[in-house]
């Protein structure tokens, strides 16, 4: 048995190494596909059941080992729905079946991978160079929340953005104590000439001056300030310019109050109202340290500007302390100082491009200059990720060893995701090189111990001649 096992041996060597030769060989192929994971091969021997002092060295099994957990190089790329993770964890994908009318359909089963190359399709589907879709949460554009719990097949629709209307005016802005107006100019400085004047300089108004008629609309000029013009947006969209002006009601120390104006209807005349109020008279008032101390949230009444109607819309000025303040005149030279000024309306607008964050967020830019997070990129991770089944393509099916996916964000699992990028390949060349060096030398070994069998048993054979 001894010529004989020897034989055996040494073809169960060969059958391994050429198994290890297949694996380096495939690992070598693979050494540019992105996401890939080489395969090493780890050797078993299967010794006989002998007595002890009869013990054999045994045949060898070839096995394969996983590198599903060791990390390729991050490679950028000019795709900004490229993404990497760097750090643990794999895609959810999903494998297209078919299509009916035109609408593909997707296995219910859930595969992961670590190929990131993903592009829009024609249908807005994400899908890698391997043609597996990405998962994760579907996000509604305009309210930001999932339309689903669980992770879906990502689709970005080209649709427009639709509309809002201005709701809120936030608005941050620094007062004069004593506003430089026209009349105050004209009077010198006087003591009151810097409030917005008795009701008797506004023949065509109301007494209480909630409404400024066109006809008074110089009067009031004079006895007011700016307070900025911002654009704002009706339910269809459609811009209007919203432009505001300060008055000064009362003066004291810690009790000075202010009136703002919008101005309701630039193409008012006569004794039509052209600004009118917002809110009741005084409805702004200020500490002796020029800190707001009334509401901070004031209805702006309706605005009509070419057709175009404004309405429902707040100001809000800030908490005392952080919003507006009164301050001394020098500082400002009489007139309002802006700080921010901004309203949360917008006309519809095309989304124009995406970029992913690396939390996972699909972040669409539109032409309105509207940033809006679309979709939510989900990872996996597994306990075993080495015990996951590969499948082609880069994909891989969870296993019993592999134990169950753990789904969440990137950062909840401690990874990154890195946009406009892709992961590489794994293998390292001159390692495979190193390595089928070695194969190669150890096939030869076993064949020449098949040659010296063979002569062996020809010796045998010669015996009997």
């Amino acid at each position: 048995m001894g010529v004989f096992g020897a034989m055996t041996t040494a073809l169960s060597g060969l059958r391994a190494q050429s198994y290890a030769l297949e694996n380096i060989s495939g690992n070598i192929a693979n050494s540019r596909t992105t996401g890939f994971k080489r395969l090493e091969t780890s050797f078993v021997d299967l010794i006989p059941d002998t007595p002890q002092n009869r013990e054999l060295a045994g045949s060898v099994l070839a096995r394969s080992s996983a590198t599903n957990s060791v990390q390729g190089d991050i490679s950028s790329t000019s795709i900004a729905t490229n993404v990497a993770i760097n750090g643990d964890g794999f895609f959810i994908v999903a494998e297209k079946l078919g299509e009916l009318n035109g609408t593909p359909n997707f296995s219910q089963s859930n595969l992961y991978s670590r190929r990131g190359d993903f592009d829009f399709d024609r249908n807005g589907y994400l899908v890698n160079g391997a043609g597996y879709f990405l998962k994760g949460l579907n996000i509604n554009p305009t309210t930001g929340t999932p339309s689903a719990a669980e992770a879906s097949v990502i689709r970005i629709p080209n649709d427009a953005l639709p509309p809002r209307a201005t709701t809120t005016i936030d608005y941050r802005a620094t007062l004069p104590a004593t506003p430089n107006t026209t009349a105050y100019q004209a009077a010198n400085g006087a003591a009151g000439s810097e409030l917005i004047g008795p009701a008797a300089a506004y023949p065509a108004s109301p007494a209480t001056l909630a409404t400024i008629a066109a006809s008074d609309t110089a009067t009031f000029e004079a006895r007011s300030i700016q307070g900025g013009t911002i654009t704002a947006y009706d339910t269809l969209g459609r811009p209007a310019p919203v432009r505001l002006a300060w008055a000064k009601e009362t003066a004291g120390l810690g009790t000075d109050t202010w009136s703002l104006y919008a101005q309701t209807d630039p193409a008012a005349t006569g004794a039509a109202a052209m600004w009118t109020r917002a809110g009741a008279a005084g409805s702004f008032a200020f500490d002796a340290n020029g800190n707001l101390t009334s509401a901070a949230v004031t209805a702006l009444p309706p605005v009509n500007v070419n057709g175009v109607i404004i309405t429902g819309v707040n100001l809000d000025a800030g908490a005392a302390g952080s919003g507006m303040k009164q301050v001394n005149s020098t500082q400002n030279v009489g007139q309002l100082e802006a700080n921010a000024i901004r309203q949360n309306g917008y006309a519809a607008g095309v989304l124009q491009r995406t970029n992913i964050s690396e939390d996972g967020f699909v972040i669409g830019t539109y032409s309105n200059g509207q940033v809006a997070t679309l979709a939510q990129l989900l990872t996996a991770q597994f306990s075993s990720p080495n015990s996951l089944k590969r499948l082609d393509g880069g994909a891989f099916a969870e296993t019993a060893e592999s134990g169950l996916p753990l789904v969440g964000s990137a950062s909840s699992g401690g990874s990154r995701l890195v946009g406009s990028a892709t992961e590489q390949s794994n293998t390292d060349i001159a390692e495979e090189f190193s390595k089928m060096i070695v194969t190669q030398q150890a096939y030869t070994a076993n064949t020449r111990v098949i040659t010296t069998s063979q002569q062996m048993l020809s010796d045998i054979l010669n015996i009997i001649r």
